[in-house]
C-alpha cells in the first residue's frame, strides 16, 4: 500500500492560510449567533458544520480496515436527506464487495488514466505519478448512479435536463461531510468509460454510473487539497468568484483592491477562535 504523503508535506504557507480560512469561517458565525433567528443551531453546532466542510478532502490514501454496517447506513441515510430538483432522488447506491468487480472496476480506471494522461499532452508524465484513487485500499467501495426512467421528470428539468445529476451531486457531498464528520476518508472516482462501468455494474437501459466513490479509515487526513499539495493546481481566491449584478461585476462583499484575498484577512482574523472554544 502507497503510504500517504504527510499533511505538512508540501503544505507550508498554503496550509496555514487554508487553516485560517476554515478558522474565520466558523469565527464569523459564533460572532453572528446574536443577529441569527431562533432557528440558529447553537454555536458549538454550528462550528461543527463549517469544520466538516473546511476539512474534508478528496482522500486517495486508505488504511484499510472496515466500516461498520450501522455507520455506512448513517451515511447513506445521510446522502439520501439531499435536496433534488423536483424532489425526483435520482441517487442509487451500488456497494461493491466482490474483489472480483473491484479489480474489473480498477482496470476500467487504469485504461481511462492512461488515456487522460494522453489528453493532457505536456502534463501527462505528472498527471500519471500523482495517485488518483482507492478502489483497492479503500474499505467501501460505492458506485453511484443516477436512475433510470429519469426522462419523466420535467418539474425543473425542461429547460436544464443536467439538474438530476447536479440532485445527485448533492447527496454525495452530504456522504462526504458525514463520513469527515465519522473521521472517515472517502474519495470521488470519475476516471472511468460511463458505459463501460455500466455493464459491469449490470444498470439497465438509461441508467448511468456517474461516481465511484472509495470510502473508509485513512491514515491521515490531508492538511489541504492534494492536488494543491502536489502543486497541480491552486485553490482561486473567492473575490474573484463571485459577482454583483453581472458577469464579471466586482463583488461589493470583498474590498475593491486588486490584491485582496479573502484568506489574508481570516488568517488575521483566526485568533478570536482561542476566545471562544471552538475547534481551530
Amino acid at each position: 500500500m502507497t503510504k500517504p504523503p504527510s499533511p505538512a508535506v508540501g503544505a507550508g504557507a498554503a496550509a496555514t492560510a487554508a487553516a485560517g480560512v476554515a478558522d474565520a469561517a466558523v469565527a464569523e458565525a459564533t460572532d453572528a449567533a446574536a443577529a441569527l433567528p431562533e432557528q440558529a443551531f447553537a454555536p458549538e453546532a454550528r462550528a461543527a458544520v463549517y469544520r466538516a466542510i473546511f476539512e474534508r478532502r478528496d482522500m486517495r490514501h486508505f488504511a484499510g480496515g472496515s466500516v461498520e454496517p450501522a455507520t455506512l447506513r448513517r451515511l447513506l441515510t445521510a446522502a439520501h436527506q439531499a435536496p433534488s430538483v423536483g424532489f425526483m432522488q435520482p441517487w442509487r447506491f451500488i456497494r461493491v464487495q466482490e474483489q472480483g468487480l473491484r479489480l474489473q472496476l480498477h482496470a476500467a480506471v487504469e485504461r481511462e488514466r492512461i488515456e487522460t494522461a494522453r489528453a493532457l499532452g505536456q502534463r501527462a508524465d505528472e498527471f500519471m505519478r500523482l495517485k488518483v484513487e482507492g478502489l483497492l485500499d479503500a474499505a467501501e467501495l460505492l458506485a453511484v448512479c443516477l436512475a433510470d426512467g429519469r426522462e419523466q421528470h420535467v418539474f425543473g428539468r425542461r429547460t436544464l435536463p443536467q439538474m438530476d445529476l447536479a440532485s445527485a451531486s448533492c447527496a454525495i457531498q452530504n456522504l462526504w461531510l458525514a463520513a469527515r464528520a465519522e473521521g472517515l476518508g472517502m474519495g470521488w472516482v470519475s476516471l472511468f468509460d460511463p458505459a463501460e462501468v455500466a455493464a459491469l455494474l449490470g444498470l439497465p437501459p438509461g441508467a448511468e454510473p456517474i461516481a465511484l466513490l472509495c470510502l473508509g479509515p485513512v491514515h491521515e487526513f490531508y492538511a489541504e487539497p492534494m492536488l494543491q499539495q502536489q502543486r497541480w493546481a491552486s485553490r482561486q481566491s473567492l473575490s474573484e468568484l463571485v459577482f454583483d449584478e453581472g458577469w464579471g461585476q466586482p463583488s461589493a462583499l470583498f474590498e475593491p483592491s486588486d490584491s485582496f484575498d479573502p484568506s489574508v484577512v481570516a488568517l488575521q482574523d483566526a485568533a478570536t477562535l482561542g476566545d471562544q472554544g471552538l475547534p481551530a
